[in-house]
């Protein structure tokens, strides 16, 4: 629809394509004034007629067509941006749809969204001009999905659609909800509508489809070939709709011995079902408690599964650790391989050198005059190969240490510390040479905090001479910046006997957070926390705790609640 003014001045509509041809023409006449009377719905074709395109024009902004070219800036609506449809314009000059300048003005003290002018519904007018140069514009067919390709302007659209192949349209029987495009309805209407027309193969009278295959004609049909309505029943006769009546009447009481018959032979198989019902109720109890107990072994079996596979999550990272140890350990071992080699040829240059100088040493008492020449260069040689030799020593030593305590480490925050020759390192502690000693490092994890202990055989502090000092000592690891601190977890201490009473003497403590003892590291190690009075010397020395001159030390740290770095 299109909007104009009667000769009284009231507005009133227009049919789109009425007003169309109305723009196509001069200026100066006049578009046909339509009466009130016969005001119609913006959509330009009658609605009776079902082959015409629905909703030319969109209920709310501009065009959506899909344009051959893109539409000149003058061509839009300020409001929607979408090419304008009933172009309307401003006083300041802009122009907007008709559906979208009603919604504007609908507004309290409205104004231009361009730019922001106040705006009067009696100085907003059609914009003729303007319309007529977007119905000329050139766009693709609605049907441009379905396949179609044709190309017109916008005006032609609504004529376009009427005969386009490719629109789509309802089924023209109307009782059929289905849509199909143009080119689709004789085919829908010769094999795929349910409502289409049809004839009835004994009277051949014509009916949609429906009916027929609903039934319902074929039994008012004379001419139809029916079974009789008791067939279930064991009656096998087939006739005419009128011969059927006969029939019917005439033989009902053998229809009703039939229902009897099969009255009875129900009631028979329903007994049968009875019976075999209660049999199988009888056994339902014992099949209940087999299924509870398959439930239960079920539950046991899931909390097994459970726990083995947490067992073997935890030995695949304690294997993971260990090989990356073994790894470290394979490579010390051979370069420990490579230096045993190389003193020993050191050894044997030695002693060849050794064995030509006690050679020249004869030669120059027998009174040879060139021995003299020759032994004081192999002295200075023999002198290098000694410190050499003692320089490869101290490495092997230092390599050999290594070696141990990279084999004896422990990564499960479990120390066991073997101490041999007792005797002779008590009495060195009382001696005071050699007061205590430190155990090879452990760990609580390949990632953990690294710590050892530290015992004094003599005892230190208040238990210096009566007892036996031992310490837990936490040293600075290479993965300390990944650890929370303070050190927090608790550290049991054990003397292990070994005897067969397993009377091991043990204690236990949690660390004091304030303690500088178990802050972060800031050299090699923190100061030692433990039990100066740990054990009793004549405790330790009459009981079973010492046996082949060894005693064993046990330190453990609880993991259980240390998170993963």
């Amino acid at each position: 629809m299109s909007a104009g003014r009667s000769a009284d001045g009231r507005e009133v509509q227009i049919p789109l394509q009425q007003a169309a041809s109305s723009l196509a023409a001069p200026l100066s006449l006049a578009p046909p004034i339509v009466p009130t009377s016969h005001l119609r719905p913006a959509n330009p074709w009658p609605v009776s007629d079902p082959g015409a395109p629905q909703g030319f024009l969109p209920l709310h902004g501009g065009f959506r067509d899909h344009f051959v070219e893109t539409p000149e800036a003058k061509y839009c609506c300020e409001a929607c941006r979408l090419v304008l449809c009933q172009p309307r314009q401003t006083e300041c000059g802009h122009r907007f749809c008709q559906s979208c300048i009603n919604s504007i003005l609908s507004q309290p003290n409205p104004v231009c969204p361009a730019d922001m002018e106040p705006l009067f519904k009696d100085k907003i007018f059609r914009d003729v001009c303007c319309h007529r140069e977007i119905m000329a514009l050139k766009v693709y067919c609605r049907s441009e999905n379905n396949g179609c390709s044709e190309q017109m302007s916008l005006q032609q659209i609504p004529d376009h659609l009427n005969v386009c192949p490719f629109f789509e349209l309802p089924c023209p029987l109307g009782k059929c909800k289905e849509r199909m495009m143009r080119k689709e309805i004789p085919d829908h209407l010769t094999w795929k509508c349910k409502h289409r027309e049809t004839t009835c193969e004994f009277c051949l009278t014509k009916m949609p489809l429906t009916d027929l295959q609903l039934s319902t004609h074929q039994q008012d049909c004379p001419k139809a070939q029916v079974s009789c309505q008791f067939h279930r029943y064991g009656c096998n006769f087939k006739g005419l709709n009128q011969e059927m009546r006969q029939h019917e009447s005439t033989l009902a009481a053998e229809h009703l011995k039939m229902m009897g018959n099969w009255n009875c032979s129900l009631e028979k198989k329903v007994d049968d079902v009875k019976a075999d019902l209660m049999e199988r109720y009888k056994v339902l109890p014992a099949l209940s408690s087999r299924l509870s107990d398959l439930e239960n072994q079920n539950d046991e079996l899931k909390d097994k599964n459970r726990q083995l596979e947490q067992k073997l999550a935890a030995m695949q990272k304690l294997m993971s650790s260990h090989s990356e140890k073994l790894l470290e350990v394979e490579l010390e071992l051979r370069s420990l391989r490579l230096l045993r080699d190389e003193v020993e040829n050191l050894r044997s240059t030695l002693e060849n050198v050794r064995t030509r100088l006690n050679a020249l040493e004869q030669a120059g008492r027998s009174g040879t005059g060139s021995s003299s020449h020759t032994l004081a260069p192999l002295e200075t040689q023999l002198n290098r190969h000694d410190d050499m030799l003692s320089v490869h020593e101290i490495r092997l030593a230092d390599m050999d240490l290594r070696f141990q305590v990279l084999e004896t480490a422990s990564y499960n925050g479990t120390l066991i510390w073997k101490i041999r020759d007792y005797k002779r390192r008590k009495q060195e502690a009382v001696a005071g040479k050699t007061l205590s000693l430190y155990s090879q490092p452990f760990y609580t994890g390949y990632f953990g905090y690294k710590m050892c202990a530290r015992v004094y055989l003599n005892g230190d502090g208040m238990g210096k001479g009566t007892h036996l000092s031992l310490f837990f000592v936490v040293m600075r690891g290479e993965y300390d910046a990944l650890l929370p601190w303070p050190f927090k977890q608790k550290v049991t201490l054990m003397l292990m006997d070994q005897g067969p009473s397993r009377k091991h003497l043990g204690d236990a403590f949690k660390p004091d957070p304030n303690s500088s003892s178990f802050r972060r590291p800031a050299a090699e190690m923190n100061i030692a926390s433990g039990c100066p009075l740990f054990v009793s010397q004549s405790v330790l020395e009459t009981g079973s705790y010492i046996k082949d001159d060894t005693i064993f030390i046990k330190v453990t740290v609880d993991t259980s609640d240390l998170p993963d770095p």
